[in-house]
């Protein structure tokens, strides 16, 4: 994947870390954890980068 397709999870409102040390990587909209980050796994899936990313909201300080 080129570095100008590729995902940040990291970013993703729908990336979580998980508590299983064997998969420590989830995504809750494909619905699965691995050990990878998800949208690698998308991608050796698929051949397409992650279709279902949308970038957290800012958190608001109060």
């Amino acid at each position: 994947m080129s570095e100008s397709k590729r995902i940040n999870c990291h970013a993703c409102k729908y990336y979580y870390v998980t508590w299983d040390p064997k998969f420590p990587k989830g995504c809750k909209a494909h619905g699965f954890k691995t050990k990878h980050l998800p949208s690698l796994e998308v991608f050796r899936a698929s051949g397409h980068p992650c279709y279902a990313f949308e970038p957290k909201q800012g958190r608001r300080s109060t």
